[in-house]
């Protein structure tokens, strides 16, 4: 058996640990990833460029403990509001960290194994895995200072005594890219004597060591866990930083694409129908190169598109939002992109970069500032500091305009930044809070000491059901924004990957066509972005003529192909030769 020819699958997986481990045994740590994973080496390969997702695919973003009701575990009162008002909305479910955590409201994981407490325990995630898709976050680039891990590596006992990455103070790490302002570099006393570790983050979120192997099949344990309790969509948090090399920017390092393309190598072999969403908050034809060859993220987070989008509704000029997206190639069958506008982070502003100037991106931010919103920095190689990201809720960041302020299109540049979002290539992503139209919660800045904590607000659902019961802004939010993901998933040219061409109608109207993957429907999206009346005529739009046009918003059907269209501010039109039904499947 010792000389039994490798099957296919042993073939890749020692393929992409040559690139990562050059000078290890790579046929005996294959096999110990595929014990790991308790994977069989004859496992046949799941068919390449399959779109695991369609037009009725839906994701909601939130925290397990973001609605809480008394008497229940979070995760349970989760579940049963998502099942009972959103099952016609939703199809997956981001769950953000739901560990035992020491800061940074999950993202420093005590315990990756373990649900925490005070949320529920994994049989909830179990339940919800029955009736929606789950994404779970796998953070592998750190774990807290406070985990078992830790406490090993400072005793220099197993498991964690090489699992952190530690550097010489006298390394030049000049080269460094940091999305933060403190200290590289952290010193820690241990059994073994004073050692530096590495924080990208923060010194509670030490980085994990993945030149270790041992790391490597201690994640290939955790993901299993997960694959078990019915998690199918993986989010790999802040990847980018994964390798390090000193005298390197340590990001985006050959060595973290390939790690990627094993992980993914491993879970679908194991789960075909499981997808990888990589998190790279970072500029954007560097975000690009995580699609791979189709072999790494089945999706990436669109991280242009808030700042961008939300730049154009203050602004009212669309110039930068169509030349970005104009210049974004259409993902191969197989990938796609995740959009979303508000996320439980800020607004980031390095997918900016090479999009913005320095004063477009003054008056944003000023412009924020002004609605409420707080600026988080990070630190430059030079060593200074430079925003990072605005922290805002998304229902305040559209207050108003750049040149006006607040103003009465608040709603309407509201329900005109989601239904940017939703037209586009790729799969919609809300924040629950997008959901409700929620405010910046500057009491929970105030106990927290974090800029973060202003779009992180928990609600009561004693309170919650009551303001959508009652005539609220956010009542009105949460049925207009619902009403239009309906629409949405029932439209086969919202295709994750139905074809997207982007139409010239100004810098005030920002519009694209969209076309099935079947060519049988089309879909022309027009979007007013000012706080004026704009008008365009409909021969700009090269209707065909044989058929009958309709707004599904507005449901008006459009007789004359050659008429003129008024859009009031902040207006917008889903132009269709055919109205979709919706898939009962999901």
């Amino acid at each position: 058996m010792e000389n039994a020819p490798l099957s296919p699958l042993e073939q890749r997986i020692i393929a992409h640990l040559h690139v990562i481990y050059p000078n290890l045994d790579h046929k005996e740590l294959a096999q110990k990833c595929l014990t790991t994973f308790q994977l069989d080496p004859a496992t046949e390969s799941p068919r390449p460029h399959r779109n695991l997702w369609d037009q009725s695919d839906i994701m909601l973003i939130t925290y397990a403990d973001t609605l809480r009701r008394k008497e229940e575990a979070p995760l349970e009162t989760l579940h049963q509001f998502v099942k009972s008002t959103l099952s016609d909305c939703i199809s997956a479910v981001h769950l953000l960290p739901f560990f035992p955590y020491s800061s940074d409201d999950g993202f420093s994981v005590m315990d990756y194994t373990t649900v925490n407490p005070s949320c529920g325990r994994w049989a909830n995630i179990v339940n919800l895995s029955k009736d929606f898709k789950v994404m779970g976050d796998l953070v592998i680039n750190h774990c807290s200072s406070r985990s078992l891990w830790f406490e090993n590596y400072k005793a220099g006992v197993d498991p964690g005594s090489r699992f952190f990455y530690e550097a010489d103070p006298n390394t030049d790490l000049s080269a460094v890219v940091r999305p933060r302002t403190s200290p590289l570099l952290r010193e820690v006393q241990t059994k073994n004597g004073t050692k530096h570790v590495w924080c990208t983050f923060s010194h509670d979120q030490i980085d994990l060591n993945f030149e270790n192997p041992d790391v490597l099949l201690e994640f290939l344990r955790i993901i299993h866990l997960y694959l078990e309790k019915g998690i199918r969509w993986f989010r790999l948090d802040a990847v980018a930083f994964l390798w390090k090399i000193p005298g390197t920017s340590c990001i985006n390092l050959p060595q973290t694409h390939e790690m990627i393309r094993l992980l993914r190598l491993l879970i679908e072999h194991y789960a075909p129908e499981a997808v990888i969403i990589t998190e790279t908050n970072i500029p954007n034809q560097e975000n690009l190169t995580y699609f791979g060859n189709a072999n790494e993220a089945h999706l990436i987070y669109n991280f242009s598109l808030p700042p961008l989008l939300i730049n154009s509704l203050v602004t009212g000029n669309c110039r930068h939002l169509k030349q970005w997206l104009m210049s974004m190639t259409p993902a191969q069958q197989g990938t796609t992109y995740l959009n979303f506008i508000a996320s439980h982070d800020g607004i980031g502003l390095r997918p900016t970069e090479g999009l913005l100037t320095e004063w477009e991106l003054e008056t944003l931010i000023n412009t924020m500032k002004r609605f409420g919103g707080k600026i988080s920095s990070r630190t430059t190689p030079q060593g200074e500091a430079k925003p990072y990201e605005i922290n805002i809720s998304l229902w305040n960041a559209l207050s108003g305009s750049a040149q006006q302020g607040p103003d009465q299109w608040q709603f309407a540049r509201f329900l005109c930044a989601a239904g940017v979002m939703m037209a586009l290539e790729g799969v919609p992503a809300f924040y629950i809070h997008s959901l409700f139209g929620t405010e910046n919660d500057v009491e929970r800045v105030d106990n927290t000491g974090q800029f973060r904590s202003i779009n992180r607000h928990i609600w009561d659902m004693e309170d919650l059901e009551h303001v959508l019961n009652t005539p609220t802004h956010h009542q009105k939010v949460f049925q207009s924004v619902t009403k239009l993901i309906q629409i949405r998933r029932a439209q086969s040219a919202f295709h994750p990957n139905a074809t997207q061409y982007v139409l010239h109608m100004g810098e005030n109207l920002f519009a694209f066509w969209r076309q099935s993957l079947d060519r049988r429907q089309s879909l022309f999206a027009v979007y007013n972005m000012t706080d004026q009346p704009q008008s365009f005529n409909l021969s700009e739009l090269n209707l065909i003529a044989t058929d009958d046009w309709t707004d599904l918003v507005s449901e008006h059907v459009y007789h004359d192909h050659l008429g003129k269209v008024t859009l009031m501010p902040y207006q917008f039109v889903w132009l269709a030769n055919k109205r979709g039904t919706i898939k009962k499947d999901t």
